[in-house]
């Protein structure tokens, strides 16, 4: 009975190592597909609260009059890691003229932690489960995909969603015109 065992879980480890790499392959480097909302006011930042690293409570209103970018990643999802410099630099040039960048991380808070040490992420980032994938789906996530970035004006107008990897040009085109 045994040795029945070994080879099948030989087999599903093999299957599930598959399964792993093409999701990072096929899944997570595909192309952007933005959502785009012309800003009617059709949808609005809805009231959240948050933990943060800083083992403070932080509340959705506290950045009311910025322009505010919400972005829900993990520490184990490649596309998140790869957008965090990007973000880090956006918020270090354009935080004077009132962009807010607020990270929500959907992992271990000691890896979330770690991993903002190490790549020296300075603006706020909240951690949580269940409740902040149910956040993100709100903002209009409606895969629970990561990573996933909302984007709202300094009246909490949503401007712009997306699910996958934000990239420079597309950050230029919506909040340039908003700051």
């Amino acid at each position: 009975m045994r040795r029945a065992a070994a080879p099948l879980g030989a087999l599903l480890i093999a299957l599930l190592t598959a399964a792993v790499w093409y999701g990072m392959q096929h899944l997570g480097s595909a192309p952007e597909q933005p959502i785009h909302y012309a800003g009617d006011g059709a949808a609005t930042l809805p009231p959240f609260q948050l933990p943060g690293l800083d083992s403070k409570t932080h509340h959705s209103d506290q950045w009311r009059g910025k322009v505010l970018v919400v972005n829900f990643w993990a520490t184990w999802c490649p596309p998140c890691r790869d957008e965090m410099p990007l973000l880090r630099a956006w918020q270090h040039r354009h935080g004077g003229q009132g962009l807010q960048i607020v990270g929500i991380a959907i992992d271990d808070p000691a890896m979330v932690r770690d991993f903002i040490d190490v790549y020296d992420i300075r603006f706020p980032v909240l951690t949580g489960g269940p409740e902040a994938i149910a956040l993100s789906r709100t903002m209009g996530n409606r895969f629970e995909s990561l990573p996933f970035t909302a984007i709202y004006d300094r009246q909490g107008n949503m401007r712009h969603i997306q699910s996958g990897q934000i990239s420079e040009a597309t950050l230029s085109e919506q909040l340039l015109p908003l700051l």
